[in-house]
C-alpha cells in the first residue's frame, strides 16, 4: 500500500509540474497580448482549492489531476461588458492568438531545456558499452561483434555509454536496411565498422529490449557471493544465514556465480537445501527452505530473502562527465533536440505501423515510471520530467482539433485567406478531434491495463 501511495504521489508531481508549466504558457503570454484570463487551472472537474488575483484571474487545483486549463474571456463563451471587448481572446488579431496557442508547447520545450540543464549541471556518468556475450544466429552475431569489443558508435552517433547506446538502438526500431556498429578492441585506436541488415526490425514488438533483440549481453562486473543483507523473518535468516556469510556450495554444487546460485534457489520453492557459506575463516552448513512466491505473470519461484555486496564498477568501466554553467546549458539544447526528433520519428513510426501501438502508454505506466525514476534519484527523475515535457510539448503541436496544433492550424488558415474558418467547420474539427483524441487515450490505457 505504501509504494502505490509513493507512486501515485510521485505521479501527481509530475503531472501537476508539467501541466502547470504548459497552462503558465499561455497564460502568461495571453496576458502580455492584453486578454484577459478568466481562470487558471491544474486539473478538471470540481474545483478544490481556489483564490483569485488582483486581475480577477481565478487560479484553482481541481479534483481530476489528469490535464489541466486556462480560460479567456470570448464572446463566443459568453456576454463581454463593451468596456472589455478589447481584452476579449477573440478580438485579438491573428498572430496574437497563434502566439497564444504556441505558447503552451513551447513552455514545455523550455522546461525540458532547464531540466536536461539541471541534470548536466550536476554531472552524468554511465558505464562503457563493452560486448560481453554475443548471442549465436543472432543480428549481432552475424554482425560480426565479438567478446570484448567496445561498441564506439551507431550508424556514426557516438554511443560512449550504455544509455547512448540503447537511444541509438531504439531509433531504428521498425526500420529497414542495416545498423551500422563501430568497435575497437582493448587498447587499440583502430575502429573496425561492421553492419547488421534488419527488416521492419521489432515492428510489431512491445516495449522491446533492443540490446537483448540484437542479440548482445553488456559486460557488467560480477556480483559477489558475500550477503550484503539478510531480510528479517525470511527463510534465510530462519535457516541461520548472516549478513557477511559467503556462498561456497549448495546441496554439494560449486557456485561462483551469483545469477546462477538465485536460479537455483528460485527453481526449488520449498524444498530444503544445503548452503555451505564461509564465515569468519571457517565453512559452515545451513539448511533453508526456500518459500513458495508467485509472480504477476503466474510463475512459480523459491525465494529465501537475501541481497548480495553491490559489484564494483572500475573506474576504467565507467564514463563521467561533468560540465560548466553554458556547457550544461548546450547539452541541454541538444538533449532536447535529439528527443524532440526522437519523438517526432516515433510517431511518424506509429502512424505508418513500423513499431507497434502496444507501445503507447498511458497514466498507469507513467504513474510506475515516475515512481522507479524517483527511487532511481533526481536526476533520473529530472530527466524523465524532461521527456514527458518534450511529448507533451509535440504531442499539443498535432494539427488535431482540440489541440494546441489544430487551433494553430485553423489560424494559419485564417491568416492566409484572410478570414475566420466557418463554425460549421470548426465544429466538425472539434468532434473529429475529440474522437480521436479519446480514442488513443483509451488505446493507451488498455494497454497499461494489459500490462498490469
Amino acid at each position: 500500500m505504501l509504494d502505490f501511495l509513493q507512486t501515485a504521489a510521485w505521479a501527481l508531481v509530475a503531472l501537476g509540474v508539467l501541466v502547470s508549466f504548459h497552462e503558465f504558457g499561455h497564460f502568461i503570454v495571453a496576458r502580455w497580448c492584453g486578454v484577459k484570463v478568466l481562470r487558471f487551472s491544474v486539473g478538471f472537474g470540481k474545483r478544490l482549492i481556489s483564490r483569485y488575483d488582483r486581475h480577477g484571474t481565478e487560479f484553482t487545483v481541481s479534483a481530476i489531476p489528469l490535464g489541466g486549463y486556462v480560460k479567456f474571456l470570448d464572446e463566443r463563451e459568453g456576454t463581454v461588458a463593451p468596456e472589455d471587448l478589447d481584452s476579449a481572446f477573440n478580438r485579438k488579431n491573428v498572430w496574437q492568438r497563434m502566439a497564444i496557442a504556441a505558447a503552451g508547447p513551447v513552455f514545455n520545450f523550455l522546461l525540458a531545456i532547464a531540466l536536461f540543464w539541471g541534470v548536466f549541471m550536476g554531472g552524468t556518468s554511465g558505464p562503457v558499452p563493452i560486448v560481453d556475450q554475443v548471442e549465436p544466429r543472432s543480428i549481432a552475431a552475424y554482425a560480426g561483434l565479438e567478446s570484448g569489443q567496445e561498441i564506439i558508435a551507431v550508424d556514426d552517433h557516438p554511443t560512449p555509454t550504455w544509455q547512448a547506446l540503447n537511444w541509438r538502438l531504439a531509433n531504428r526500431l521498425g526500420d529497414t536496411g542495416d545498423i551500422k556498429f563501430s568497435v575497437r578492441y582493448p587498447d587499440s585506436t583502430l575502429e573496425y565498422h561492421m553492419y547488421a541488415d534488419i527488416d521492419r526490425w521489432l515492428a510489431g514488438q512491445e516495449v522491446p529490449d533492443p540490446l537483448e533483440e540484437i542479440g548482445v549481453k553488456l559486460w557488467i562486473p560480477s556480483i559477489s557471493m558475500t550477503l550484503a543483507q539478510v531480510v528479517a523473518g525470511s527463510p534465510a535468516e530462519r535457516g541461520g544465514l548472516k549478513a557477511g556469510d559467503e556462498i561456497v556450495a549448495t546441496d554439494g554444487r560449486d557456485f561462483s556465480e551469483w545469477d546462477q546460485w538465485t536460479s537455483y534457489i528460485k527453481a526449488r520453492p520449498e524444498e530444503a537445501v544445503q548452503v555451505t557459506v564461509l564465515r569468519d575463516g571457517s565453512e559452515q552448513v545451513v539448511t533453508i527452505t526456500p518459500d513458495l512466491v508467485t509472480l504477476d505473470s503466474g510463475e512459480k519461484i523459491g525465494r529465501i530473502g537475501v541481497l548480495p555486496v553491490s559489484a564494483s564498477w572500475p573506474e576504467d568501466k565507467v564514463r563521467r562527465y561533468h560540465y560548466g554553467v553554458l556547457g550544461a546549458l548546450s547539452k541541454g539544447l541538444e538533449e532536447t533536440w535529439s528527443k524532440t526528433v526522437f519523438t517526432l520519428n516515433s510517431l511518424k513510426k506509429l502512424l505508418f505501423g513500423e513499431i507497434s501501438t502496444r507501445n503507447l502508454s498511458g497514466p498507469i505506466t507513467i504513474a510506475k515510471v515516475a515512481g522507479t525514476s524517483a527511487d532511481a534519484g533526481w536526476q533520473s527523475f529530472l530527466s524523465l520530467l524532461a521527456l514527458l515535457s518534450i511529448s507533451l510539448g509535440v504531442l499539443n503541436l498535432l494539427p488535431i482539433p482540440v489541440l494546441d496544433g489544430g487551433h494553430l492550424l485553423y489560424y494559419g488558415i485564417e491568416a492566409i485567406k484572410g478570414s475566420p474558418v466557418s463554425e460549421k467547420v470548426q465544429m466538425i474539427g472539434l468532434q473529429v478531434g475529440m474522437a480521436m483524441v479519446l480514442g488513443i487515450m483509451a488505446l493507451a490505457l488498455y494497454n497499461d491495463i494489459l500490462r498490469l
